[in-house]
């Protein structure tokens, strides 16, 4: 509760303020309202005369009545808009929280489906507990002071009728804390599944997947397996809301027999001379109203509860995003010397063997360094870990003879340049996609299109209907695709302009013809001059020309050498050389 008030309270004070307020002061109408209502049953039955004497007698307590019954309905308008500003205002403020942690926390948690089944009980259920909690609150208080209120004008009228009213609000308690507990082990429960149907939705309505999903003639396989899951859920949601339901009629029936026992009373009190017919019509109209303010009571404190056990499930989510054991940042100011990886290992989560096992390697300023293997061998982990975007398992990664751990991991992401081989296709302008490469750089302007000059995007970029302003997406209004060559053009020119010491190129050529793919690879002692490059390719006719090889089998390091030396040689790398060249000769 004090963590969710907390969020509610830097997320919009003002209002929280006034929803308590105007929640106090429309229960505390409750008892009055009784009190004046009795007063002008009391004048009606006492009778004052008839015409204008009995009109001037009850004008008094029913203007008092309709003032009071506006008043309280005005302060509901009010809590009611109020509430809806404080859910916006808090809801953005947990995403805020929620954004730093998925934006911060370890890559590898991305493989983890037990991340994702949190985070997705997170976003979809414990954004907006922390109004839930307020909420809640909201409702104790008006429950907790109309009670009071209602207490005490029914004290002032028979005390005796007070024991049967709260005596029915233990079980309400009791059962309120049931129906929380059910909803949130229903939600973890469901969550798995409430993915798996997210994906089929986003494969049959995304545009990536549409041209495979006619080619294949997919729509009715996915169109089953999604029925089949909404059908399931539908199934468990008909006997969870099943169970709600009974908790709620039990809660109901319990506040009925309250209320038919209240009634019983009234008419004994009222036959045995106990109460005048105005004290018993106001008590029978009171005796509804404290049931309903019991109800809110429980009900507000079965919120609380409920939202508790989500709010639990975000906490433990946003302490995924917390500092890192670490050493201290690593002081990467200086000009990138060498890199060096002392026995580094790595395994994925949940993985059954590593990714990389033990590889100790040194890149040193000014080179030309390329990855080489068999698919899985562990390339791609491994310049992950060069580009300090995965910290091993095991060993160490020392940058200018400094460890990397912790913080010191976004020291070392800000000298490093990385085009992945699945690179983010932004639905941005062209500007903005390479500009991003380094966001809040001064000379934006005059590097953006130096950049993708030096990548052979610029051409290309003018073409466009509005040049470099044309949004790169046909989902955007004017916007245009590109092919998946000149794409790659794009991202090149993103790395480009990001001015880094490190560059890593993982399979840079992929999507280009033959006529560009030499292009780049001639810049590419351009590109090194004074820079270090890590280049992961399959074309063994792209990687002839470093400075050296890493040629890497099951995650660790098999042999390293230049291209005659590991030829000559005749290991794996000859091998997979020769199947290559073969191809051509053959040809």
């Amino acid at each position: 509760m004090a963590e969710a008030l907390r969020l509610c309270w830097h997320a919009r004070r003002r209002d929280l303020l006034l929803v308590f307020g105007v929640q106090l002061l429309a229960s505390a109408l409750l008892g009055v309202q009784v009190l004046v209502g009795r007063e002008a049953l009391a004048r009606a039955l006492g009778g004052a005369g008839t015409g204008a004497a009995a009109v001037a007698d009850l004008t008094g307590p029913l203007l008092a009545l309709a003032a009071v019954s506006l008043v309280a309905g005005f302060s509901g308008a009010v809590r009611g808009q109020r509430l809806r500003l404080l859910s916006e205002a808090v809801q953005r403020a947990v995403w805020g929280r929620v954004l730093d942690v998925t934006s911060s926390v370890e890559l590898e948690r991305f493989d983890d489906p037990a991340f994702y089944d949190r985070l997705q009980r997170v976003t979809t259920n414990a954004v907006s507990r922390p109004v839930g909690v307020a909420q809640g609150l909201v409702g104790i208080l008006g429950g907790l002071v109309g009670s009071v209120g209602l207490f005490a004008a029914l004290w002032s009228i028979e005390p005796v009728l007070l024991p049967v009213l709260l005596l029915a609000g233990v079980p309400l308690f009791l059962l309120s804390r049931r129906g929380g507990r059910l909803e949130f082990d229903f939600a973890v429960a469901q969550t798995p599944a409430y993915r798996h149907r997210a994906y089929l939705r986003e494969t049959l309505t995304g545009r990536r997947e549409a041209k495979e999903v006619r080619a294949y003639g997919l729509a009715g396989a996915l169109r089953g397996r999604y029925e089949a899951l909404a059908g399931a859920y539908e199934r468990d949601l008909r006997r969870q809301v099943a169970r709600r339901v009974r908790l709620a009629v039990a809660a109901q029936a319990l506040t009925g027999v309250s209320l038919v026992v209240t009634a019983v009373l009234l008419l004994w009190l009222v036959g045995r001379g106990r109460l005048s017919l105005a004290d018993a019509g106001a008590a029978g109209a009171a005796a509804p109203l404290l049931a309903s303010r019991l109800q809110a009571l429980t009900s507000g404190v079965g919120s609380v509860l409920e939202s508790g056990l989500f709010l639990d499930d975000l906490r433990a989510f946003l302490a995924l995003g917390g500092p890192a054991a670490a050493t201290g940042p690593v002081r990467a100011a200086g000009t990138f010397e060498h890199l060096r990886l002392e026995g580094v290992s790595f395994s994925y989560p949940r993985a059954a063997h590593p990714a990389v096992r033990d590889v100790s390697l040194e890149v040193r300023r000014g080179e030309v360094v390329a990855l080489v293997g068999e698919n899985g061998s562990g390339k791609t982990t491994l310049a992950k870990i060069v580009a300090g975007l995965h910290s091993p398992s095991a060993g160490v990664v020392r940058w200018n003879g400094e460890v990397v751990t912790g913080p010191g991991a976004a020291a070392v992401r800000e000298q490093v340049a990385v085009v992945f081989q699945d690179f983010v296709q932004w639905r941005m302008s062209g500007h903005d996609n390479i500009a991003v490469g380094r966001t809040g750089r001064p000379d934006e302007s005059e590097a953006v299109p130096a950049a993708a000059r030096q990548a052979g995007a610029d051409a290309l970029l003018r073409r466009l209907p509005q040049g470099y302003a044309t949004p790169l997406s046909t989902e955007l209004a004017g916007g245009v695709d590109l092919s998946l060559g000149q794409w790659q053009r794009v991202a090149l020119a993103r790395a480009f302009y990001r001015g880094a010491d490190l560059v890593v190129l993982d399979e840079p050529t992929a999507a280009l013809d033959a006529r560009a793919e030499a292009e780049l690879f001639a810049q590419v002692r351009e590109l090194a001059a004074g820079r270090t490059v890590l280049l992961i390719s399959h074309r063994f006719s792209s990687v002839r020309e470093a400075d050296r090889i890493v040629v890497l089998r099951e995650g660790g390091v098999d042999d390293v050498g230049t291209h005659a030396e590991l030829v000559a040689r005749g290991g794996l790398y000859a091998e997979l050389y020769a199947l290559q060249a073969q191809a051509y000769r053959e040809g």
